[in-house]
């Protein structure tokens, strides 16, 4: 379900509201919730207004959907991207499982971050993915040395270890099995660009080369929300939200 937006912003509010509602209700129904979104520039906006919400925080678990291996003091670090725009007001107190523990490599701490976040609720409540312009989601990264592994939705693994040549660092990343299940799935995308390769992906093709396929095309029961808004200077779409 595509849900189109005349800006950033009201994407950002609209997408904040709708995922602090399922949060809440989370929380109501078995004292607990749990979150994962994505780095990168595009949730800024959203996760702003998310840290703002009238939620029971201390009930809320937070972590990200893959991370760069890098610690988190790092400027491309996702867990300091999240502190900054996230975990801070009333947010602050929402407990926070991140992805990269100091260790050389991944590999080294593999198993116990597959530990870890297989100990979490499953499923999450909420997922929010973002998506690159190769079609990477996650890091599902086209080239990826264990991109089959990680996309296929039998794999009982809530981690993987992802390289590739798009990736710059090595990366960690939640599996696509440990991902699709959360009672609300979200990819948010801005821009027309990135709207024209959701549209490839769409078509007939292989999750290798655009592995947003993986996605769109893993069974669930709930449909996939789409979020998308145009970036400044581009032409809005002709309603608020249109669904279709």
């Amino acid at each position: 379900m595509l849900h189109r937006y005349e800006s950033r912003e009201a994407l950002a509010e609209a997408l904040a509201t709708g995922v602090a509602a399922v949060l809440a209700g989370g929380i109501a129904t078995n004292g607990s919730a749990s979150l994962a979104v994505s780095g990168g520039s595009t949730p800024e906006l959203f996760l702003q207004k998310l840290s703002a919400a009238d939620l029971d925080w201390s009930a809320v678990t937070v972590t990200l959907v893959d991370e760069r291996w890098v610690p988190e003091d790092h400027p491309r670090s996702n867990a300091g991207f999240l502190r900054r725009h996230l975990l801070r007001g009333p947010a602050a107190v929402a407990h926070f499982e991140p992805l990269y523990v100091p260790a050389e490599t991944p590999d080294e701490v593999e198993e116990t971050l597959c530990a870890r976040l297989g100990g979490l609720g499953r499923p999450f409540d909420v997922v929010v993915l973002g998506m690159g312009t190769d079609g990477h989601t996650a890091s599902f990264f086209p080239g990826g040395d264990t991109l089959g592994t990680a996309i296929d939705p039998a794999n009982p693994r809530s981690v993987a270890i992802m390289r590739a040549p798009g990736a710059g660092e090595p990366r960690v990343t939640l599996t696509l099995s440990r991902l699709v299940d959360a009672r609300l799935l979200v990819l948010h995308i801005e821009g027309a660009e990135k709207l024209g390769v959701l549209d490839a992906a769409k078509l007939p093709g292989s999750a290798f080369d655009l592995p947003i396929r993986a996605v769109l095309q893993a069974p669930r029961e709930r449909p996939l929300e789409i979020f998308w808004a145009p970036l400044a200077g581009e032409q809005p779409s002709t309603a608020a939200a249109d669904r279709t």
